[in-house]
């Protein structure tokens, strides 16, 4: 299945990785720039270098292999466990994670790495520490909450906490225009498309266009749903066991509860996804299947808009989803 000269399992850590080649066996580089360099004098030009998603260690390896002519795959580190498991592995170490993540590269068929672009790159720098600001904000106003239901015992206390919130308003302001600049200097024509989506907003719009790539790096919608893991999955075995239908866990979390909370407001404004969300309620399933069906239906109304560089247009008849 592999049709590279040697393939490399890189487990990536703080501040060392480890690298197990399926000629040359384990080694280990550290985690900087200087490592780097060491570990691709060590590559082939037809080698095929395979790590597992994690976060800011594994994205600064992944870029410096790809703007080294390096073959690079990021995997999902779930899809690995589970290799894993199959495997009947007992030893849990750096370098029998490094070797696990080698064979899973030899014994399937994984993605391709495309680096991001320097505007990819801080829209999702932006993205993450905006996400951040919005925990503590959701954190500061149910301290605020709190003092208000005690009857502000310290009027010290409270004031701080309003001088926080007003800070963390303004820097989450500056995120966002600082990511519509961004994209509007690429992608403005998308965001005008997506935006006239009855229920996307522009900061999903903003994150749909940074993640997609434009939409270039998906060629079908369902890909896009599995990616993004709004493709309901229902447990089954034979006619005994059952279980509620629910959402895919694996998937872009970020993104797939902001496509959950536009449902809300797609399911009054939106007649494809109000349709849908209706037949299946009235079926006497659950509202949040109904929900995960809608946002599911959005992410297809983005991809096709975005695909046929057509606005939304509620009356255009296509086929039902599947429920």
């Amino acid at each position: 299945m592999n049709k590279y000269k040697e393939t490399f399992g890189v487990d990536i850590s703080k501040d060392v990785s480890d690298v197990y080649g399926s000629e040359c066996g384990h080694s280990q580089f550290k985690n900087d720039e200087q490592g780097f360099k060491l570990l691709v004098k060590t590559l082939a030009s037809d080698s095929l270098v395979v790590m597992e998603a994690t976060g800011y260690y594994h994205y600064r390896l992944a870029q410096f292999l790809y703007k080294n002519s390096i073959t690079v795959s990021v995997v999902n580190p779930l899809s690995v466990k589970r290799f894993i498991q199959m495997k009947l592995a007992k030893v849990k170490n750096d370098k029998s994670d490094a070797k696990a993540i080698c064979n899973y590269g030899l014994s399937n068929e994984v993605p391709l790495y495309n680096a991001l672009s320097d505007v990819q790159a801080e829209c999702l720098q932006l993205f993450r520490l905006m996400d951040s600001y919005l925990k503590k904000r959701t954190a500061t106003k149910n301290k605020l909450h709190g003092e208000e239901v005690l009857g502000i015992p310290s009027k010290y206390v409270y004031r701080s906490l309003k001088r926080d919130l007003k800070h963390l308003n303004k820097e989450v302001k500056g995120i966002e225009d600082r990511l519509l600049e961004l994209v509007k200097q690429d992608q403005q024509q998308q965001l005008t498309l997506l935006t006239s989506i009855s229920g996307i907003g522009i900061k999903t719009a903003l994150f749909l266009v940074v993640i997609t790539d434009g939409f270039s790096k998906f060629e079908k919608a369902s890909q896009l749903c599995s990616y993004v893991g709004v493709t309901p999955t229902i447990r089954e075995s034979g006619s005994s066991v059952r279980g509620r239908s629910r959402i895919s866990k694996v998937g872009n979390k970020k993104l797939r509860n902001l496509l959950f909370l536009c449902a809300f407001n797609a399911c009054k404004h939106n007649k494809g996804c109000r349709d849908i969300y209706e037949r299946i309620v009235a079926k006497g399933k659950s509202k949040k299947l109904a929900l995960i069906a809608v946002a599911n239906k959005l992410l297809k109304q983005a991809f096709a808009i975005a695909k046929s560089g057509l606005p939304y247009d509620e009356n255009y008849v296509s086929v039902p989803a599947k429920e």
